[in-house]
């Protein structure tokens, strides 16, 4: 046995070894997109990261960090090489959860035989490598996020499972158990996907130590099942919340001082701890004894939420929710912010449409800490339907209009229809098992279409269909596995069901709660921001055991045909190498990410677009994150003001918005706490007041609020207090002198500045958000530039464009209005300096660079604005500057590295002005070819003729058979009206 140990240790290493040095070469070397900047950030210094927060994983990035010994452009890196070493230690643990498997699959004596020996660790290796050259997993591997971490968590513990499994007759074993609890403790403080293995121990356990019977069986799920909502609810949500209510009695009831609640709660729940412990060691219960440690060692991995409370009370620069005491640390846990998604019992999305419903109510109290104590200054809305709109296992029930419209879509509702239980499970299928997790299955073991947003699977029939569109075809993401891990993976599915059923129920426990269990549980909408492939990694953890396992199935097969038990599972594990080797070759391409620098180039240019001092209005995770990075990290214009308009509907984030951070001086919010906190001014209504037909004047506006006056406010039936605004015009007063003095405007607009800015905002409420920048802008005085990022939405604008001066990818507010300037105007000569010499565009001309559908995103707004400069400049007389842009433009993001997108047929035109009509006629054509392959293409996918993609190419075909129209080249445009013509028509 020892050699088989040696051999099973060693091999094990080496599979390490080469996920580590894989993940190493490919790992991205800066912050990447969604969460990462903010991650690394957090990491950094110890800050606050969104909710449910991640503390295990912050101190862990905090000590990698420490590697880059004072650089902090390589701060990142080594934060991302947390996740490659997680991810290679997953695989390692893999690969000997495999041989575990695997090695119960033959008949030996003391210990394998070389053959067999082989034949297990074949199947270790081929499923190890199957796993690390997965799509989803692979592309976790690379950047700093939580998953890959998550994903070593739940493989140390499923191994550890078996290894229990493995020594459940010695007398020491239960060591295992207490192991197994100590690291889903730990675990907590990075994601909760870990807790979904606990199934498996308890089947495990059922297994080893009673006899199978199907009420057995039964009673094991429903515990197992049990035991993941204690830990959920009792553990996680439920113990914080306890504290929490000693907490309010022991201050407000007993006059006690603040924190005396939880220190009470504390020492009693250690109290209890110690004494079921030496209670059982005293009683000689053992089973007690080893749930009672077993709970303890949970609570002290549990433990690193600490670091959460600790430095959110320091009060860092980043403080998501700003859960610094124990009351708003529940809601933290809690992700209140995100609210609710209905699970067992809920409305349809048409229940908000029945004439008196929804009803809501006040619910729950809901304390904030003052100086007297804990004081109720909210309470939670409950909302009550129809008992005829709510069904059992809702799956269709957001309201929000674009949901509304795309569940309709999925199950083929016409409007008003209401949804039946069957048009609900249609749902389910459909989309959420279908779309969102048996298409990302077929990724990771099929193949994938591309990177597009909701691209499918590769099925055969697209192997070697040669009229895919040249976007589709060369798209790196385009891997084809011609379903050979899908095959293994059920292959050794079978094998494995006819040799050790109890095994294959266990592994199947997890592919099942790691991927069609967590479908129930989220509920997803119909629409998401991007794709969550990521999410069921466990399952494709679970597939890839059965990937591994296949080399038993073959070495089996064989024995008809080759007698040598050497030779055989050589042979097997060699023709098996195919299905990693496919893998790793088709998804090398697009997982390299050693050489791109985006997501960091593009904050450092959106903050370069604004001037010193500025506060920046921003929008979504992809437009704040990679700014925090480079502001906190690097340090990086730090006198910029990053304001997430997403988050100023909050109050602890206004409230973190009114201190100093770095070089910013606090953003000029008058309005005090109790004008902004949540239940107070959440929503402002419109009333109209003929008195102030006119328009009103903001800054009497805000004291108005500030005053709570009579004429800002309105009682309703039920005698609560609304704010409102009595007309929808705002005029903000302009002292033109002052202005004028300040060099914000330049010499040739000085004689348009207003001595008032007047403006009408078209909804009938305002949103909280909405409230504190008109607070701002009465406030600031012209004193500090605001900017509004290019990427933001036209809503976000409150309807003050036409009073924006554009200067890179931002958009600064001017007392200034322009005739014919609805869209803002341009200042060409802060647009060029900033464009053509501030502006970092490392490796966009690189081709050997993978850059996503999300990170093109960028590109295409840099190409949006640079036509836009190349257009003014032109108007302006200013042609071979015009000139140059296009074509510094053209160089530096080209196509054979990002393909032109839906903003280049504006080129055109301006192309021809300039002089550079080959290039124009070049473009024309290249973009009208592939307009018309993605169309056609679209249609024998018969993609709905509404869709954005659809709309775009015809878009593309009518600019340029326009552009050539206006340049006389009317036989050439002829051709793309016609396909315009042809697709529009659906013919």
């Amino acid at each position: 046995m020892t050699n088989y140990n040696r051999i099973n240790n060693i091999t094990g290493w080496i599979v390490f070894i080469i996920a580590t040095t894989v993940y190493t070469i490919t790992v991205e070397r800066t912050a990447s997109y969604w969460d990462c900047g903010e991650f690394i950030a957090t990491s950094y210094k110890l800050m606050i990261p969104h909710p449910p927060g991640a503390p295990l994983f912050l101190l862990i990035g905090r000590l990698f960090s420490l590697l880059s010994f004072g650089d902090t452009t390589q701060v990142a890196y080594w934060v991302n090489m947390v996740s490659v070493l997680s991810s290679a230690f997953t695989i390692l643990f893999l690969f000997w959860t495999i041989t575990l498997l695997a090695k119960k699959l033959v008949k030996f004596e003391n210990q394998p035989s070389l053959g067999q020996t082989i034949a297990i660790m074949g199947s270790g290796v081929i499923g190890a490598l199957a796993f690390t050259f997965s799509d989803s997993f692979w592309f976790s591997a690379e950047e700093a996020e939580v998953y890959a971490m998550s994903s070593f968590f739940t493989a140390f513990v499923f191994w550890a499972i078996l290894k229990w499994e493995s020594k459940a007759d010695e007398p020491d074993s239960d060591r295992w158990l207490i192991l197994i609890a100590y690291m889903v403790g730990l675990s907590i403080g990075v994601h909760l996907l870990n807790l979904v293995a606990l199934p498996a121990l308890g089947f495990v356990y059922y297994f080893k130590k009673h006899k199978p019977t199907p009420t057995g069986i039964f009673l094991t799920f429903v515990l197992s099942a049990v035991a993941i909502g204690v830990v959920m609810v009792g553990v996680i949500t439920g113990l914080p919340s306890f504290a929490a209510k000693f907490e309010i009695f022991f201050v407000n009831s007993l006059g006690l001082p603040f924190n005396s609640g939880i220190i009470f709660f504390t020492l009693l729940v250690i109290g209890l701890l110690v004494y079921g412990i030496i209670y059982s060691i005293k009683k000689q219960k053992v089973m007690m004894n080893t749930l009672v440690l077993a709970f303890t060692f949970i609570l002290i991995g549990y433990a690193s939420y600490g670091v959460i409370l600790i430095r959110s009370n320091y009060n860092p620069p980043i403080d998501m929710n700003d859960p610094e005491n124990v009351l708003s640390f529940v809601s933290y846990l809690k992700r209140e912010q995100y609210g609710d998604r209905p699970l067992l019992k809920g409305p349809y999305f048409t229940a908000y449409d029945r004439e008196g419903y929804p009803q809501y109510s006040k619910g729950e109290d809901v304390y904030r800490k003052t100086d007297k104590g804990y004081v109720v200054y909210d309470q939670k809305t409950k909302v009550e339907f129809h008992p005829k709109d709510e069904t059992l296992f809702p799956r269709a029930y957001s309201n929000q209009s674009h949901h509304v419209e795309a569940y309709r879509r999925w199950m083929n509702l016409p409007d008003p229809k209401k949804p039946t239980m069957g048009d609900n499970l249609g749902f389910l299928f459909n989309y959420q098992i279908g779309h969102m997790y048996m298409r990302y299955f077929m990724w990771n073991f099929a193949g994938r279409e591309s990177d597009v947003q909701d691209a499918d699977w590769l099925s055969p029939k697209q192997w070697f269909d040669k009229d895919i569109p040249e976007l589709i075809k060369e798209n790196k993401a385009r891997n084809n596995y011609f379903m050979l891990p899908l095959i293994a993976g059920i292959l050794g599915m079978i094998f494995h069901l006819n040799r050790h059923k109890k095994d294959f129920i266990i592994v199947g426990l997890l592919f099942f709660f790691t991927g069609l269990a967590i479908i129930l549980y989220l509920n997803q909408p119909p629409i998401e921001p991007r794709e969550r492939d990521y999410t069921f990694v466990g399952s494709f953890y679970a597939f890839c055991i059965w990937v591994g396992l296949a080399v038993m199935f073959l070495d089996d097969l064989l024995k008809k045909i080759i007698s040598s038990n050497v030779a055989r599972p050589v042979i097997a594990t060699a023709v098996l190498l195919v299905v990693p080797g496919i893998m790793m070759a088709e998804g090398w391409d697009d997982h390299d990410r050693s050489d791109r620098y985006l997501s960091v180039d593009s904050a450092k240019n959106l903050l370069n677009s604004c001037a010193p001092n500025a506060i920046l209005f921003t929008g979504g995770d992809n437009d704040t994150y990679p700014l925090w990075y480079v502001q906190e990290v690097e340090g990086f214009r730090t006198d910029v003001r990053v304001c997430n308009l997403s988050l100023l509907n909050t109050d602890w984030y206004i409230q973190q918005m009114k201190r100093k951070a770095y070089e910013s001086q606090p953003l000029p919010i008058s309005l005090e706490d109790e004008h902004f906190l949540q239940g107070t001014n959440d929503v402002v209504y419109f009333l109209e007041n003929p008195k102030y037909a006119g328009g009103i004047n903001l800054p009497a506006y805000i004291k108005a609020i500030k005053e709570k006056s009579p004429v800002v406010h309105t009682r309703t039936g039920s005698g609560d207090v609304l704010p409102i605004y009595p007309s929808k015009t705002f005029i903000l007063p302009v002292d033109k002198e002052k202005v004028a003095s300040m060099n914000i405007v330049p010499e040739d607009l000085k004689p348009l500045i207003l001595d008032k800015i007047q403006w009408n905002i078209n909804s009938n409420y305002l949103d909280k958000k909405s409230l504190i920048i008109l607070d701002m802008l009465v406030t600031n005085n012209w004193e500090r530039p605001i900017y509004f990022s290019t990427t933001l939405s036209r809503s976000d604008y409150m309807n003050l464009k036409e009073y924006t001066q554009l200067e890179g990818l931002a958009f600064r507010l001017l007392p200034v209005k322009i005739p014919n300037a609805s869209q803002g105007w341009v200042n060409t000569d802060i647009m060029y300096e900033n464009m053509m010499n501030k502006f970092y565009y490392r490796e966009l001309d690189n081709p050997n660079v993978y850059y996503d559908e999300n990170a093109l995103r960028f590109p295409a707004n840099y190409r949006n604005q640079f036509q836009t400069l190349a257009a003014q400049l032109y108007n302006e007389g200013k042609k071979d500057k015009a000139k140059e842009v296009l074509n510094f433009c053209l160089n530096k993001i080209p196509d054979h590295t990002i393909p032109y997108d839906y903003n280049i047929p504006s080129f055109i035109p301006v192309l021809f002005k300039v002089g550079e009509d080959k290039k124009a006629m070049e473009i024309a054509s290249l973009m009208g070819t592939r307009a018309k392959e993605m169309l056609e293409y679209y249609k024998k996918k018969k993609v709905n003729f509404g869709s954005l993609e659809y709309q775009i190419n015809l878009s593309i075909l009518d600019q340029i058979s326009r552009a050539l129209k206006e340049q006389g080249e009317n036989e050439e445009a002829a051709k793309y009206e016609e396909w315009l013509m042809q697709y529009y028509s659906g013919s």
